[in-house]
């Protein structure tokens, strides 16, 4: 997909999103061997946008505006769902994060698109699961409101 901004065009899927915290601190990139056979070894495949998110913030916390988010760490992935119990209790979401609190934020794996959904930890069950975001840039745009 191409644009054209002020006379100049420019292809939208090389131009890089920039996250931000506004009280906080994201990890350094993980490792590229790391992020590369990540979705191989967890067993689900993970949106582009967000293995590329963790080649620039191997996870992290913060707020982005008033909303406090925790990003888990590439190599933490696996063990969080596992320790959650998460396809016990709620079957295809696969947690990447949280708020800190009492909710997770993971992908729905059984939606084509992957969107981002909101699980609460404890009574997890995916008839709970809220769709929150279609992808990573939409789950910041969202809590900066």
């Amino acid at each position: 997909m191409s644009a054209v901004l002020a006379g100049v065009s420019f292809d939208l899927a090389r131009v890089a999103v920039r996250y931000t915290l506004t009280e906080g601190q994201f990890d350094p990139p993980a490792e590229p061997e790391v992020v590369d056979g990540l979705s191989a070894r967890l067993g689900v495949e993970l949106p582009k946008d967000y293995t590329d998110f963790l080649r620039e913030h191997n996870g992290g916390e913060g707020f982005v505006h008033d909303n406090y988010v925790v990003f888990f760490k590439a190599e933490e992935l696996a063990d969080f769902n596992r320790e959650y119990e998460v396809e016990k209790y709620a079957p295809g979401i696969f947690l990447f994060g949280s708020n800190g609190g009492g909710e997770g934020y993971g992908f729905d794996t059984q939606d084509p698109n992957m969107s981002i959904v909101r699980v609460p930890f404890v009574g997890m069950n995916r008839k709970l699961a809220l769709k929150t975001a279609r992808n990573i840039a939409d789950l910041f745009s969202r809590l900066a409101e």
